[in-house]
């Protein structure tokens, strides 16, 4: 079977291809999990005349199933890189973290899926060459530095930073799983907010002035 051709050689016509399978095997994982995920699943998908045309675009699996987790972090981390910088406080920054990563869902729920499913093909070694996107998804080192900096800035009290980011990043987790797994009563955008305040109140240190001063 022909390789895919290289970033620096695909024409515009081949780019949106791959882009249109891309996104099929995005819904494709979000509707029915890596397990199902053929080939043939993403092909009806995508609507496309034949399984080749996936092979010729991708490998396999892990090339095709990689570039997606790619393209779900990669958007999502120019979100949330995005909603942070545009906050002038630590205070503020951590905030707008917090809220942006339930934002993603709110907004991208099969992308929020898909990467799930995608994290869980590496954990349990469904698929091989899949670490370090599932490393990448469950990253807390931003978070950490951010925690880090607000201490050394004096808006944050003296805490583990990295016990910190984990529990934040725990809580947000927790909230975004039983949201998809159909509790009626996770209010998305009202969870975000009360966790924005919840971890507010857990950071702030006495010293620090109140955002909006």
């Amino acid at each position: 079977m022909t390789r895919a051709a290289q970033p620096s050689a695909r024409t515009f016509t081949q780019d949106a291809r791959r882009a249109q399978i891309v996104q099929a095997t995005i819904e494709t994982l979000a509707d029915i999990g890596y397990s199902k995920a053929s080939f043939s699943a993403i092909c009806r998908r995508a609507r496309l005349s034949s399984t080749g045309m996936i092979s010729y675009y991708f490998s396999g699996k892990p090339e095709l199933f990689r570039e997606v987790g790619q393209t779900i972090l990669t958007e999502a981390g120019t979100a949330i890189e995005a909603s942070v910088d545009a906050e002038m406080t630590y205070r503020g920054k951590l905030g707008a973290y917090i809220a942006s990563q339930v934002t993603i869902v709110i907004r991208r729920p099969l992308y929020a899926q898909a990467l799930a499913e995608i994290v869980a093909m590496a954990q349990t070694r469904q698929i091989a060459g899949l670490d370090d996107i599932a490393r990448s998804a469950l990253s807390i080192e931003c978070l950490v530095n951010l925690l880090e900096q607000g201490c050394r800035a004096g808006e944050f009290h003296t805490f583990d930073s990295r016990l910190m980011a984990l529990a934040i990043r725990g809580a947000i987790d927790s909230v975004v799983r039983h949201h998809h797994l159909g509790d009626g009563e996770v209010d998305l955008e009202r969870c975000a907010r009360q966790l924005v305040d919840l971890f507010d109140r857990c950071t702030t240190s006495v010293n620090s002035p109140a955002e909006g001063q």
